[in-house]
């Protein structure tokens, strides 16, 4: 399996060794896991509700217009419905696909801006998907991969307007446009401080003068606007005042001024960006070459491109780990240009060592089986007792084959590093969320929902409701959301004593006792945490 990796690969070998490694990720990750609630089960939710509804106007969550997101993830997921028929492997490959999207894109980025190093063309995306985050992410059906795709789209389109083409500037009208209809206006966030800084890494020579620069940047930005207004001034016509407001100010200066979720200080980046970047953070040849490197117009485009965005994101209150996966294409395009650089140095002064750090990060996995042991672990992740500790030697003996494995290339060492990024994020899927897959599928629960409404029965849904079971189950009608509160669930039972209730114990302090429930199950991290009940026997249980 290593040997065609010992010697040089073409570009073509090197792309089609990437999408097998790709492919192989994503269809494990289809067979091991579940879609996973409540992010994932909700916005394959949202699809449905729109789909079912025939609007494709206004996402809909629960029977509500949902404002938080806009509509291009969920589009491209009805895409695949039109075609194909309503089925759940569809909406989990849409961001995959997008991921495989990035990559391509990278490796374009790479060979437009250096080609007379064609080894970075070929480093870049192994950088990009070989780092554990990344390749854990890939799988996830989230809008981040999106927002990555679009800002490498637009970073392409300003590198074509700085040669003077004003149909570069088109490229980033449009990036921006699917941008904001894919997460809203935080593309601006990730596109306009690299064209507002182009003094710095633009070659004037080419260009007819700044004021042709900045008009193009005001250009893309109204082509941005009008592609977003298209469907955002209809949609709010048909989605009301609230809806309105919502997607016009509300998800915008409120998670800018004062988020409320994910708040965090302004430094919670700087800790967390080392552990993001494994195992790059830790590879010495990589630091080695950054260091060596010059800061040529290149360099600065993508330095302007990573450290204001990073700045501004950390002024922003709301944080989270995905927030900066835009920034991944320039660091891993940043590692290309320093690598290329030292490939001929690798034969003298890198080839005789071992691959510690690809062992490494094959044998983590392997202190997972460790720490299952542990009864306190058991009994507070009651999945975490079915992990079979013999897991850990496929793991080990992986490990041990990297270390003793010496890459005769650069390229080969970067793929080798990768791979082993790669495998460890599959062997966590086949031996950790193959066993914990029960506690966050869904399926079952949806269907005795969708049967219950089928029968005429109202279900109500104790506590905030995130549209985790309407896709699952293909509900046709909202379940009534009751906040938990026991007064105001007793009063609802009460009144519906033929109908049933969605409760969470976890949730619920107060005594009941659990034995009549109609259906319970493991919830994530918590046992037999999720239940079905009818209201007439909640009522008696009290």
């Amino acid at each position: 399996m290593m040997l065609p990796l010992s010697a040089p690969l073409s570009s073509r070998n090197s792309f089609w060794l990437l999408l097998a490694a790709w492919a192989v990720l994503v269809v494990t990750a289809l067979f091991t896991r579940p879609l996973l609630p409540v992010d994932e089960t909700r916005y394959v939710g949202v699809a449905w509700e729109m789909w079912m509804r025939g609007d494709f106007l206004v996402p809909f969550k629960n029977g509500a217009p949902y404002s938080d997101k806009p509509p291009l993830l969920f589009w491209l997921m009805q895409a695949g419905w039109w075609l194909f028929g309503v089925n759940e492997i569809w909406p989990r490959l849409v961001a995959p696909l997008i991921g495989l999207g990035c990559l391509g894109l990278t490796a374009l980025f790479a060979r437009r801006v250096w080609p007379e190093r064609p080894t970075a063309m070929l480093l870049a995306p192994w950088l990009l998907f070989g780092g554990l985050f990344v390749a854990g992410f890939v799988t996830l059906t989230q809008f981040d991969l999106l927002i990555v795709f679009c800002t490498l789209l637009g970073m392409l389109g300003l590198l074509r307007a700085a040669t003077g083409l004003g149909s570069g500037w088109l490229i980033v009208g449009l990036a921006i446009g699917l941008g904001l209809l894919s997460k809203g206006p935080v593309i601006l966030v990730h596109i306009l401080p690299t064209a507002l800084l182009g003094p710095l890494w633009v070659d004037r020579a080419r260009l007819k003068g700044w004021v042709c620069w900045y008009g193009g940047t005001v250009a893309a930005l109204l082509l941005g606007a009008a592609i977003a207004l298209a469907w955002a001034l209809p949609a709010a016509q048909a989605g009301g005042e609230a809806y309105r407001n919502a997607i016009f100010w509300g998800q915008t200066a409120e998670r800018v001024v004062d988020s409320f979720a994910h708040k965090a200080p302004f430094w919670w980046y700087l800790p967390w960006l080392p552990v993001l970047l494994l195992p790059w953070s830790l590879w010495p040849p990589l630091w080695r070459a950054v260091r060596r490197m010059e800061l040529k117009r290149s360099v600065r485009f993508l330095l302007c491109w990573a450290v204001p965005v990073l700045a501004i994101l950390s002024a922003i209150s709301g944080k989270q780990q995905k927030y900066l996966l835009p920034l991944f294409p320039a660091l891993a395009l940043l590692g290309a240009y320093a690598l290329a650089g030292l490939e001929g140095a690798w034969q003298s002064e890198w080839r005789a060592r071992r691959q510690w750090l690809a062992a490494l990060v094959l044998a983590l996995p392997a202190g997972v089986f460790a720490l299952a042991s542990f009864q306190e672990l058991s009994a507070r992740v009651p999945w975490a007792g079915g992990l079979e500790p013999l897991w850990a030697l496929p793991f080990l003996l992986a490990a041990l084959l990297w270390w003793l494995w010496r890459p005769a290339t650069l390229i080969a060492a970067v793929q080798a590093l990768a791979l082993a990024g790669v495998a460890t994020i599959i062997g966590v899927h086949l031996s950790v969320l193959r066993v914990a897959a029960p506690a966050y599928d869904l399926h079952a629960m949806s269907a005795r929902i969708a049967a219950l409404q089928a029968a005429g029965h109202k279900v109500a849904h104790v506590g905030k409701y995130h549209g985790q079971f309407h896709f699952l189950g293909r509900l046709k009608r909202p379940l009534k959301e009751i906040s938990p509160i026991r007064k105001r669930v007793l009063a609802w039972a009460r009144k519906h004593p033929d109908d049933y209730l969605v409760l969470y114990y976890d949730q619920w302090p107060w005594p009941l006792s659990r034995t009549q429930a109609e259906y319970t199950q493991d919830y994530r991290g918590d046992p037999d945490d999720l239940a079905l009940w009818s209201a007439k026997k909640f009522l008696a249980a009290q």
